[in-house]
This record gives C-alpha cells, structure tokens and sequence, in this order.
C-alpha cells in the first residue's frame, strides 16, 4: 500500500492566497464605511470567522485530494502554512494602508481608543489616557505592527489547526 502523501505547499499558497484576499477585502470595505481603525467586535469576530474557514477549507481541500486522509502533523502544516500566507497578504495590505493610502490611520485609532477609555472610565484623567497613547506609539510602527501580526497569525493558525485537525483527522490504514 502506498503511504505517500501530497505536497502541502500549494494547498497553502492558493488557501492561503483566498484567505489573504479576502480579509483584504473585508478590511477594504471597512475603510470604505471609515471602521477600519475601530476594531468593532463584529468585525473581530468576521475576521476570525474568515480565518477559520480559509484554513479548515484548505485543510478539507488537502483531506479530499490525500484520498480522503489527513494527520494532525499533516493537518498543522497546511492549516498553519495557510495562516502564514494569508497573515502575509493581510499584513502587506496593513502596511500599504498605513504607510500610503490613509497615513492618519494610526492616530485614528489611537484617538478612537483613548475617547473609548474616557468614555468607559470616568475616573480615568486625560493624562492617564494621553500616557496610554504615547506607549501605544511606541508600538505601533510597521515594523512592530507586522511582527506582532506575523505572530498572532501563526499562534491563531495553529489554535485553528489544532483544533479543526483533531477533528478531520483520518489516519491512513497501517
């Protein structure tokens, strides 16, 4: 019986791609509807549902195409391999946007976070939220903002993989 399995890479470059694309797509209507800097829990909760299903789509696609097996280790590294190329795509989109379309973008969302903490906070003084705001600019260059992003994407991957693999999973006869 043959063992083999197929290649995870173009499962996770064209997975990876469709996630990618249409997170930036999302983001894109966001700024469309000026809700890209608010991080609402709505467009939290889209986001994470499109990585989900970008990843378990990918690791599906694998599954069928593997003669219809699939291994946790197979399942982490496509559903992981899928997390990186979209997180990839999504971060270039970030930086494009930051740094050249809407360069306000980052004072926006510093500016929306502060009157959010006022606003919940009554007891918070401005100089409190002004001190949280110069520490926040220290964190968010693009450089800081990618690696973070780079990271949370593989960490949400795997979470994913995990997960989704555990369920997937078939094993090929031994």
């Amino acid at each position: 019986m043959d063992n083999t399995s197929i290649k995870t890479a173009p499962y996770a470059l064209r997975y990876g791609l469709i996630y990618g694309i249409i997170l930036v797509v999302f983001a894109i209507m966001l700024y469309t509807m000026d809700m890209h800097y608010q991080n609402s829990t709505l467009s939290t909760v889209v986001n994470i549902l499109i990585g989900v299903g970008g990843i378990l789509w990918g690791m599906l696609a694998y599954k069928k195409d593997n003669g219809g097996f699939i291994s946790l280790s197979q399942s982490l590294k496509v559903g992981v391999a899928i997390a990186l190329v979209g997180s990839l795509v999504g971060i270039i989109y970030g930086v494009v946007l930051t740094e050249f379309i809407d360069p306000t973008t980052m004072d926006k969302a510093l500016e929306f976070q502060k009157q959010q903490m006022l606003s919940q906070n009554p007891e918070m003084s401005v100089e409190q939220a002004n001190q949280f705001v110069d520490m926040q600019k220290k964190f968010s260059s693009p450089l800081i903002r990618s690696a973070f992003g780079l990271l949370f994407g593989i960490f949400f991957g795997f979470i994913v993989a995990l997960i989704s693999g555990l369920v997937i999973k078939k094993n090929r006869p031994e």
